[in-house]
């Protein structure tokens, strides 16, 4: 079972936010950042894309203290980009999505590139059929 954090008193009771909860905005934040093509999520993470299921928190680890949280990314990249400007685009649209959308302090964005993809060529057909 995924475990509760930031405790956050409000008026009528406490908001508590999933350890998922956050994954899954670091690594749609991170997505969004051009040059990176995706999240490696190791073996059992392809296995489920495999099957049809789409993990949104595949390729992110996260530990979630009461006010703070550390998170790690485990990223593809796309061919041709700078992976350091790509990097530090990543951590800081994700520090400030989750900083904006949880309201916990992030003391910390690991990034870790873990491939590279490279555009596969198209093969080229010289003589193609006329249709008449």
């Amino acid at each position: 079972m995924t475990e509760f954090s930031s405790d956050e008193k409000i008026k009528y009771g406490t908001v508590k936010i999933a350890n998922e909860v956050v994954a899954i905005i670091a690594g749609l934040a991170a997505t969004e950042v051009d040059g990176v093509t995706g999240m490696s999520g190791g073996i059992t993470g392809d296995i489920t894309e495999m099957l049809g299921m789409k993990n949104l928190s595949k390729g992110v680890k996260v530990e979630v203290g009461e006010k703070e949280a550390a998170i790690d990314l485990f990223l593809i990249v796309d061919y041709g980009s700078k992976i350091s400007e790509v990097a530090a685009k990543v951590q800081q649209n994700v520090k400030d999505t989750v900083e904006t959308m949880t309201g916990l302090n992030v003391v910390e964005v690991n990034v870790n590139v873990q491939g590279v993809n490279i555009p596969k060529e198209e093969p080229k057909v010289e003589n193609e059929p006329r249709v008449k």
